[in-house]
């Protein structure tokens, strides 16, 4: 397995903006919300029924998390990995939490109710861990991903070789299931027992990309994507159909829900394993841009669109208004806050933790020094 950058995977990017997409139109049409007042399944033509399977989003996000992510780490000293999470991660979701909360404090309250204490809490990315609920339900996933980004961390410092990722990929998913059959609730959680499956599919997949020329040494990555694929239809399946039929209001069924959990690993492995990988189209890399702030933003200023225009306007023009709406505010988040604010933060967070890394190192040095001189 080589640690050589790759060149940008933008098929990835688009895939990615599926995934979100996919939520987008679950939480606007699937999931019963006040924005769009009575009879919203009639309005909409029932389309619920079908966009519901959008909430499947997530899970999709998780297995390129576990490609893309190891990807990122292979290779390079845990201080860059760690700077280049923060400066991905934070600068779109504060202003995403200060907006989201500023529309639900002063415009639209009955949207959902939080306090200024909950949104400062959630600047920090770690509400969960601090008893304080999130002030965007979709903030959840962040928090997931956050755990799988510590693990990772463990693992490099360790050190990042091929058999220990395919350890970890067949064995992790297990470990956290029998924490959580065991009632060791902390320790599942850590572990990420609900969702472990779809990283280390994710994680495999990035192996199977170094194997190619070599079918033995394929066999036990395939296993550990097949047996992991196995194992989150198995978890996804029922505690999905559950939610689903409480806030949407229709039965979704199992069994598309479980190829749904399949096809987000087989569209990831389609696209890094097969001449798709070789795709490369710049409109593809703009959606993989855009992918992150409209998931962070869309949910309550997408909602409140359609709660200013559903008694005005058809229900379709009132749903095209709010995706012209928040993919707007993407862009924007995008452009004048990623852009200028990530490489600055990334610096910023290297040069942090690199600073007490420098000071031990002096001082190593300047011992033999010091016995020199007194000599």
């Amino acid at each position: 397995m080589t640690s050589a950058p790759r060149p940008r995977l933008a098929a990835l990017d688009a895939l990615r903006f599926l995934a979100a997409a996919a939520v987008v139109l679950y939480h606007f049409t699937a999931r019963t919300s006040s924005a769009w007042g009575e009879g919203q399944a009639d309005r909409l033509g029932g389309i619920g029924r079908w966009t519901g399977y959008g909430s499947l989003g997530p899970e999709l996000f998780f297995v390129i998390s576990g490609f893309v992510i190891l990807m990122t780490a292979w290779g390079r000293p845990t201080a860059q990995v760690v700077a280049s999470r923060v400066a991905r991660l934070y600068p779109a979701y504060w202003v995403a939490v200060l907006a989201t909360g500023a529309l639900l404090l002063l415009v639209w309250p009955e949207g959902k109710h939080v306090t200024p204490h909950q949104v400062l809490v959630n600047l920090t990315m770690l509400q969960p861990a601090l008893g304080v609920e999130h002030v965007d339900g979709v903030y959840w996933t962040l928090w997931t991903e956050l755990r799988f980004y510590l693990l990772l961390g463990v693992l490099s410092l360790v050190g990042i070789t091929r058999r220990r990722v395919v350890g970890v990929a067949l064995a992790w998913p297990w470990v956290a299931l029998l924490a959580e059959r065991a009632g060791a609730d902390g320790l599942a959680a850590l572990l990420i027992a609900d969702y472990a499956p779809l990283f280390a599919a994710g994680m495999a997949l990035y192996v199977l990309v170094g194997d190619r020329e070599s079918a033995r040494r394929r066999v036990l990555p395939w296993a550990a994507v097949a047996v992991n694929t196995a194992l989150a239809v198995a978890l996804v399946v029922p505690s999905r159909a559950a939610v689903l039929g409480r806030t949407t209001g229709y039965t979704p069924s199992t069994a598309l829900l479980g190829l749904a959990v399949i096809g987000c690993v087989a569209l990831v492995a389609v696209v890094v394993l097969t001449r798709v990988s070789r795709w490369q189209h710049r409109r593809l890399v703009v959606l993989g841009t855009l992918t992150y702030p409209l998931y962070l933003v869309h949910e309550y200023w997408g909602l409140a669109v359609i709660r200013l225009l559903a008694d005005h306007v058809p229900a379709a023009v009132a749903l095209a208004a709010a995706l012209g709406v928040v993919t707007a505010l993407a862009w924007v988040v995008h452009r004048y806050v990623e852009v200028p604010l990530g490489p600055r933060l990334r610096s910023a967070t290297l040069a942090a933790l690199e600073r007490p890394r420098a000071a031990v190192l002096d001082r190593v040095m300047r011992g033999p020094r010091l016995v020199e001189a007194m000599a």
